[in-house]
């Protein structure tokens, strides 16, 4: 089957977020089933210009956004068999970062377009394009209208992933016409009118041939009020076309026994080497160096989405106790700035680096007996598969991917790859974490036994990408 992913973003070029992995994780995986996968992704001044020297310049064409005609030229370069394209345009790409401009909406109306027509001109048309997040919305509307008035879509059939609701791509009404040349027709309740405005995340689900989210739990959520982020009447509406598939990792990336990043390697079957990387890690962050001192740690992005309300809640009731703490990240300034002052207080036990650093990272994922993931809403997370695979065992909140992927200890069976609690409320989350820290210091045959399950757990992209490849085959016969 040949399958094109259009996203924003993808791993190496282009990163803000999950979505960079998941558009190179998950062709890959594709690829290695037997598939042809191609990602079209746009061609920012920021790609690394090592990568840039690499890609190989095909064409070039003009299209038109209602009254303007603007250049497309399409680059491309094939790593790890997976043809790579990008769109270029340096009047809306020549710049700093990726998105979160004034005219995104011109900017991904652009983009979906140029995608749109340069398939259209291509002789051996994708069977499937998998559309991701809002700033790829508009390409079912597109392909969908070609379908219906030009012919030369016509197998060609459109899945949209949702990674993250909340993000949605909400212009003036305005740019129906001026930009992206569409009859009023369309901006209707039903379609892409949303407010008064126009939504390019409504647009990709409304018109998408099938919808999915990150997880099955995700897929649930987003039709009620509370994490429908005001679609949820849409979402109840498309039921019928909506399907959680669970992210996975690379665990080829995210392999203990093997990252060059950690002090020291280990796997399911050396856990006697694993403190290591905690005595290490204590030393690298002056923090007390005893291997039985219970290690908390975060990675995370400081926004009040990750739950950081509920630790800064019980922040010195849980400093009261015998851990430690470790976070990684950058964010909001008040959580930023609460963070700072609680390490100048705690600096014996705690310690805030509020910046990112990716060796950090994974010697935090190597050294950690707990890794906290209080989320008010996660649609799938990545950061509690990559805790298992290390053998950070994870307390997350029951919520999204979060509940998909971490099942929760059984103090009867002993059953269990992590801890987790259902209500958003910083009790419940100090109360799972002195219960998990009980169990660290009091059952240690029962915590390495969860320690192995938990990395031994499949978390490759293998079984989501099958799921995939069911949907693309499904949607073929339509």
């Amino acid at each position: 089957m040949k399958i094109l992913f259009a996203t924003a973003e993808a791993v190496p070029f282009a990163k803000t977020g999950g979505l960079g992995d998941v558009a190179y994780a998950l062709p890959k995986a594709l690829k290695a089933l037997g598939h042809e996968v191609g990602v079209i992704m746009p061609y920012y001044r920021d790609i690394p210009q090592a990568l840039k020297q690499d890609m190989v310049f095909t064409r070039h064409f003009d299209i038109d956004l209602s009254w303007r005609s603007q250049y497309v030229g399409i680059f491309t370069q094939t790593i790890e068999g997976i043809d790579f394209y990008f769109v270029d345009n340096e009047y809306y790409f020549k710049r700093d970062g990726f998105y979160g401009y004034f005219d995104d909406g011109e900017r991904f109306s652009y983009f979906s377009k140029a995608v749109v027509e340069w398939v259209k001109d291509l002789g051996e048309k994708p069977e499937i394009i998998h559309c991701n997040d809002w700033h790829t919305g508009m390409i079912p509307l597109f392909v969908d209208r070609e379908r219906h008035e030009g012919g030369r879509l016509e197998g060609v059939r459109t899945l949209f992933t949702i990674h993250n609701l909340k993000y949605q791509g909400i212009f003036p009404h305005q740019m129906m016409g001026d930009i992206l040349g569409l009859e009023d027709e369309y901006f209707t309740y039903d379609q892409v009118e949303f407010e008064g405005n126009v939504n390019f995340l409504k647009a990709g689900v409304v018109f998408a041939d099938h919808v999915t989210t990150v997880s099955p739990t995700y897929a649930e959520e987003i039709k009620t009020p509370y994490y429908g982020e005001g679609l949820d009447p849409l979402m109840r509406h498309v039921e019928d076309k909506l399907t959680g598939i669970v992210n996975g990792i690379d665990i080829g990336l995210f392999n203990p026994s093997r990252d060059r990043h950690l002090f020291v390697n280990y796997s399911y079957r050396s856990l006697e080497k694993r403190p290591e990387n905690k005595r290490y890690l204590q030393r690298l962050l002056h923090l007390k160096e005893d291997k039985d001192i219970p290690l908390l740690a975060m990675v995370t992005r400081l926004v009040d989405a990750k739950g950081l309300d509920l630790l800064l809640h019980i922040f010195d009731e849980l400093m009261q106790e015998e851990v430690q703490l470790v976070i990684l990240g950058t964010g909001d300034k008040v959580y930023e700035d609460r963070l700072r002052a609680y390490n100048s207080y705690y600096s014996d036990k705690f310690s805030a680096n509020v910046f990112f650093d990716h060796e950090l990272s994974q010697r935090i994922y190597g050294a950690a007996d707990l890794f906290l993931m209080p989320s008010k809403y996660e649609p799938c997370g990545i950061g509690q598969l990559i805790a298992m695979r290390y053998g950070a065992l994870p307390v997350v909140r029951k919520t999204g991917g979060l509940k998909d992927t971490v099942e929760p200890y059984n103090k009867f069976t002993r059953e269990g790859t992590g801890f987790a609690f259902l209500n958003y409320n910083a009790h419940e989350l100090l109360f799972t974490i002195k219960g998990a820290v009980e169990v660290y210091r009091e059952e240690r045959e029962v915590w390495e036994t969860l320690v192995q399950r938990s990395m031994k757990k499949r978390l490759s992209w293998k079984a989501s990408a099958l799921k995939y490849v069911a949907l693309y085959e499904s949607l073929q016969k339509r």
